[in-house]
């Protein structure tokens, strides 16, 4: 049935493309396969395959966490210098930086399901080596190996989810996904809480470890993407990936057969290779500019407040583990954030939910900053944190959806990548101007930087809202 698809009538092909219009519209095509996968309604597959990728995001969340309430224990065991807590917290975007930068290109090329499953080997690797650091120079390079294992995961799960959901869900599942970072930073928490209250930080880090055999889900359930599939050329193994996809669909839907998915003749064109200078062409430089500019400052902003938040708590007064209490006090409020964030993009757009989030974000913090009394500081902590774990959600569903499928993982990793430069800078550069401008400085510069975020977005942004894959990018 599928194998006999036509382009409707009354449409054209392009004049290029009219000699080679079997081949094109073949069953495992490009056009052919996002027509299909378009036309599938959500069920219980693809809500399965959502939920084993955002289950290893959520486990990717504890482990990068769980160093906002450590940080204060490390810096005292090592006697560290506010500046060199700072350098060791950067360590993990070291690694972030250059695990996304490689593993886009590498999903591109190789495919995002086994790229997918290396990134959680380096990451589970660099929990157990942070458990037996022996001094801060060894944890240090353990949160890099960890780093770069987040980091190869990001990008690659972001392309995962974008190309296996229809239009219709894709905003809202892609921010529900990054929902379950609050929800990771929040059970980071509390499993500092609890294994500190009986062993020191090394436990933390060892627990962490064990999420890694996750990776035998991802292997055994979740199927290539067909769509990168049919863009690399493996049109036999697109159209039977697709056939399995369609079947465990159609055995979901309790006899009502699936619609003839509708070919767009302006999808259907020649085998394009990805070259990294086209980030840069004049179909997406302007894309490209707009969301490293975003990802910088915002990630600047993000981990330059948020990875200091327990030891800022710990130097104003306050215990180990009632720093800890009141972090995850303050992060709950992310969970509504990132709630009211799967609901706007959809309804509001991407470009408004972004702008929104991020101006928020940069109230808030500044307010936290400088709160008149403890009372004030939980009040605006909660207002901070609804905000920044919404912009979480908007700029990870927007992301994948500016680059075409044979870029999407590679311009959503260099995103990230240019996003870890900020989150490797602003943990440093707080130790470094905390002694001179105080708390009221630093949540001063992150908020400034949310607002250049936002900027960019509110200028040089595209709505995405309601549109295909591939008619955003061709």
């Amino acid at each position: 049935m599928v194998g006999q698809i036509a382009i409707p009538a009354g449409d054209a092909l392009p004049e290029r493309a009219t000699t080679e219009l079997p081949s094109r519209v073949a069953a495992g095509s490009s056009a052919v396969i996002a027509a299909r996968l378009e036309r599938l309604p959500m069920t219980a597959f693809q809500r399965n395959i959502f939920l084993i990728i955002a289950t290893a995001w959520f486990f990717d969340s504890i482990d990068l966490g769980s160093l906002t309430f450590l940080l204060g224990s490390i810096k005292t065991e090592f006697g560290l210098s506010t500046a060199q807590a700072g350098l060791l917290s950067s360590m993990s975007f070291i690694g972030m930086f250059a695990g996304a930068a490689m593993s886009g290109m590498l999903a591109d090329r190789f495919g995002r399901k086994v790229v997918f499953q290396i990134s959680m080997v380096f990451w589970g690797l660099g929990s157990v080596w942070c458990a037996y650091a022996p001094d801060a120079t060894m944890l240090g390079y353990a949160r890099l190996l960890l780093g770069f294992g987040m980091g190869m995961e990001f990008p690659v799960a972001l392309a995962i989810v974008s190309e296996f959901l229809p239009t219709a869900n894709r905003g809202r599942y892609l921010a529900i996904m990054e929902g379950f970072w609050p929800l990771g930073f929040i059970a980071a928490g509390c499993l500092s809480y609890v294994l500190l209250s009986y062993f020191d930080w090394r436990a933390v880090f060892l627990a962490q470890a064990v999420p890694a055999l996750f990776l035998f889900a991802i292997r055994f359930f979740v199927p290539e993407s067909p769509r990168w599939l049919a863009d690399r050329g493996r049109h036999e193994e697109a159209d039977r990936v697709m056939s399995s996809i369609e079947a465990k669909v159609a055995a979901r839907l309790d006899g009502r057969q699936l619609s003839e998915p509708n070919v767009l003749t302006e999808h259907v064109q020649g085998e394009r290779r990805f070259s990294f200078l086209e980030l840069w062409s004049p179909g997406y430089a302007s894309r490209t500019v707009m969301i490293w500019l975003t990802w910088f400052f915002a990630l600047l902003g993000f981990y330059g407040l948020t990875t200091w938040l327990g030891a800022l708590l710990q130097e104003a007064g306050h215990s180990v583990t009632k720093s800890v209490v009141y972090t995850i006090l303050i992060s709950l409020a992310g969970v509504p954030g990132f709630i009211t964030s799967a609901i706007l993009v959809e309804r509001w757009g991407r470009k408004p939910t972004a702008v929104l989030m991020l101006l928020g974000s940069a109230v808030a913090a500044y307010l936290y900053g400088h709160s008149p009394s403890f009372a004030w500081l939980i009040a605006f902590g909660l207002m901070m944190q609804f905000f920044l774990f919404g912009m979480w959600s908007v700029l990870y569903a927007y992301t994948p959806e500016l680059y075409p499928t044979r870029a999407r993982a590679t311009g959503a990793g260099c995103a990230s990548a240019v996003g870890r430069v900020g989150s490797l800078i602003g943990p440093y550069a707080i130790g470094i101007i905390l002694p001179t401008l105080g708390h009221g400085g630093v949540f001063a510069l992150g908020a400034g930087s949310f607002v250049i975020a936002a900027a960019s977005v509110a200028f040089l942004g595209i709505e995405t809202k309601g549109k295909s894959l591939e008619a955003i990018s061709h």
